[in-house]
C-alpha cells in the first residue's frame, strides 16, 4: 500500500477574550480587593481629578455670578500681572529659600537619626528614643506656632539666649532674619522622627548575612555603614528625594499664616500663603488659581526633571 500522508496534529483554536471579559473576569475574582480600592479611588476623583476643572479660572475673569463657563476668558493676563507685580520675585525666592533649607537640614537628618538608632544595640533605649522623637510630629501645627511663639517673644528662652550671643533686635519671632530659621527648624523638630521611621524600615530590610560577609572580611562599623548599610537603603533614599524635589515650591501656607505678620513678610511671604491672602481673603479667584497653577507646573517641571536625571545615573526612578 502507498503510504498516506500523516495527518496534522490537531490544534484546538484558542479564543481570545475582549478586553472587558479580561476585566470583568479579574474583577470576580479579587472583587474584595476591589472593593477595598474604592474609597481611595473615590477620594482621588472627588478631590484631585474633578477639581481640576477649575484649572480654567487661571485663564479667565472669572465672576462668581457668570460661572466658569459664563466668565470673560482672556488668556494669559492673570500670569502676565503676577510677573509684573512687586512681589512676584520676593514670593519665588522666599519660597525657594525655604524649600531648600528644608531639603539640606531636614532631608538628610532623619536618614543620620534612623543610621544612629540602627546602630544601638540596648533594644529598650533604642524603642525609647524612638517613641520621644515621633511625638512631636503628632502635636498640631496651631500648638507648635504658640509654643515657638512664646519661646521667641522677647522674654522668651530663645530670644534670651541669642541674646547671649549678642543678638539686639528684639523679639525673634517679630525679625525677618529668624523667620527661616525658626521655620524651618521647628519643621525639623517635629518631623525628625516621623520622617525617620521609613528609613529605619529600610535598614531593618538588609539581610544580616552581609554584615556578617563584612565582618568575616574585616570591616569595621564605620566601613560596614558605608558599604553595606547605605548602599542597602541607597534606592528608598533616591526615591523619596525624587518625590521631595517635586515639591521644591509646594511650601505649605498654614504654617506661614500662624507665623508670619507684616514685619516678616519680607522673607516669610511666600506663593501659598500669598495665593491664600488673594483668593480667599480678596476673592481674587482668577489671580490667585493663575499663581497657583504655575507653583504646580514648577513643581512637576522639576519632578519630571528629577526622575529622569536619576534614572540616567543610577537606574533607580519613579517610572
Amino acid at each position: 500500500m502507498a503510504n498516506t500522508p500523516a495527518k496534522a496534529a490537531y490544534k484546538p483554536a484558542v479564543k481570545k477574550l475582549s478586553w472587558g471579559a479580561i476585566v470583568a473576569r479579574d474583577f470576580r475574582a479579587n472583587w474584595a480587593v476591589y472593593l477595598m480600592a474604592l474609597p481611595v479611588l473615590a477620594y482621588f476623583i472627588i478631590f484631585n481629578y474633578i477639581p481640576m476643572g477649575g484649572i480654567v479660572m487661571a485663564f479667565q475673569k472669572f465672576q462668581i455670578k457668570k460661572g466658569i463657563w459664563g466668565s470673560k476668558f482672556i488668556g494669559l493676563d492673570n500670569f502676565i500681572r503676577f510677573f509684573n507685580s512687586p512681589y512676584a520675585w520676593r514670593l519665588i525666592r522666599n519660597t525657594l529659600l525655604i524649600s531648600v533649607y528644608g531639603l539640606i537640614f531636614s532631608f538628610p537628618l532623619p536618614i543620620v537619626f534612623a543610621l544612629c538608632l540602627n546602630e544601638v544595640r540596648n533594644s529598650k533605649f533604642k524603642k525609647v528614643t524612638q517613641t520621644i522623637s515621633y511625638l512631636p510630629y503628632f502635636i498640631s501645627v496651631v500648638v507648635v506656632v504658640s509654643i515657638l511663639f512664646d519661646f521667641c517673644k522677647s522674654n522668651g528662652a530663645l530670644t534670651k539666649l541669642a541674646e547671649v550671643f549678642g543678638w539686639s533686635g528684639g523679639a525673634l519671632i517679630s525679625s525677618p532674619q529668624w523667620f527661616r530659621t525658626l521655620y524651618v527648624g521647628s519643621n525639623l523638630w517635629q518631623h525628625l522622627g516621623y520622617n525617620s521611621i521609613i528609613f529605619i524600615s529600610a535598614l531593618a530590610a538588609i539581610d544580616p548575612q552581609l554584615y556578617e560577609a563584612a565582618t568575616i572580611d574585616g570591616a569595621n562599623r564605620w566601613q560596614q555603614t558605608v558599604h553595606v548599610t547605605i548602599p542597602g537603603i541607597a534606592t528608598t533614599i533616591v526615591v523619596l528625594l525624587i518625590l521631595r524635589l517635586g515639591q521644591i515650591m509646594g511650601v505649605g501656607y498654614e504654617k506661614t499664616i500662624l507665623m508670619y505678620s507684616p514685619a516678616t513678610y519680607e522673607t516669610g511671604d511666600i506663593i501659598a500663603s500669598y495665593v491664600y491672602r488673594v483668593g480667599l481673603v480678596d476673592a481674587d479667584y482668577s489671580y490667585s488659581t493663575a499663581i497657583n497653577l504655575f507653583n504646580s507646573l514648577i513643581n512637576l517641571l522639576v519632578l519630571f526633571l528629577a526622575n529622569q536625571i536619576s534614572r540616567r545615573i543610577g537606574d533607580t526612578s519613579l517610572w
